[in-house]
């Protein structure tokens, strides 16, 4: 039996003295719940996540952390929801309609008590017990570039292939929703071109730092990685979000190093990545893209 995916958010902003969180009224059904919705073709979990909350809520969601997912039956079907803590970058304009009819911001804990279902009350517990996350990084790997050794001329000048450049056009609709005020690559052209469309999208130059480099002839894997993560490290210090685009010989080292989790499989395909929040100077959460 195919399951119903859906996807959507524990909106967030600052009240005196805490935080308040966003959940929306449903005349349908007559329940309180999380703001959320079901999948379109091919659309990526955290794309749809965003835009729901957006539909149901009109919050414009910053998404930071995973959350934990609810799974129930819904028309008889297993029924899987991602969620996302989204700092709320906007808000307003909302208008009652026939799916929500009402919007309230209130402290997690009285949200947590309103809520109908026991699994949205779950998720906002999830939420509570997070620290603030101070800074966003999306870390991803070049897109597809062709083989190794294949081209003409330096591998630095290896371009992405049709593959690759749908794979950097599809990043960076995820790159957008992170809302990123810096662009950052490696100095490969794969990994700047992976970036382009981000760039032209947001309207921001692409950064191009050594530092996120792969291993030359003479250097050691480990030493680039651990350079890698002094750069995100860098960047989660000044706060704010960023994207990164690195390699595929770093990224996997450099999250050994941020997580404390050493020989954990942070291997990274082509094309994908990471959503790294941190709090601090510490790595709260890195979730695969």
């Amino acid at each position: 039996m195919t399951e119903i995916r859906a996807a959507g958010g524990v909106p967030w902003r600052p009240r005196p003295g805490g935080t308040e969180v966003c959940i929306v009224h449903r005349p349908r059904y007559g329940d309180w719940t999380l703001p959320k919705g079901k999948l379109e073709p091919t659309e990526h979990p955290l794309a749809a996540a965003v835009r729901e909350v957006a539909e149901e809520s009109d919050v414009r969601g910053v998404p930071q952390v995973r959350l934990p997912s609810a799974h129930y039956r819904s028309e008889g079907r297993p029924k899987v929801v991602d969620y996302w803590s989204m700092r709320a970058a906007a808000s307003g304009g909302f208008q009652p309609d026939t799916e929500v009819d009402e919007v309230r911001w209130l402290p997690v804990d009285e949200a947590a008590r309103l809520v109908s279902y026991p699994h949205d009350a779950e998720v906002l517990a999830a939420f509570a017990a997070l620290p603030p996350v101070t800074a966003t990084v999306l870390l991803v790997r070049h897109g597809h570039a062709g083989r190794r050794g294949t081209g003409i001329g330096p591998d630095t000048a290896r371009p992405l292939d049709a593959e690759g450049w749908a794979q950097a056009y599809a990043l960076a609709e995820l790159v957008a929703l992170v809302r990123p005020q810096r662009l950052l690559s490696a100095s490969p052209r794969r990994c700047v071109q992976t970036l382009d469309p981000a760039a032209t999208r947001l309207d921001l130059p692409i950064e191009v730092c050594g530092d996120l480099d792969e291993p030359r002839a003479g250097q050691q894997r480990d030493e680039r990685s651990l350079a890698l993560a002094a750069r995100l490290l860098d960047l989660a210090g000044g706060g704010g979000n960023a994207a990164v685009c690195s390699q595929g010989k770093v990224i996997p080292g450099a999250l050994e190093q941020l997580t404390g989790r050493v020989g954990a499989d942070f291997t990274t395909p082509k094309g994908g990545g990471w959503l790294l929040a941190f709090a601090g100077d510490a790595l709260l959460a890195a979730e695969p893209l």
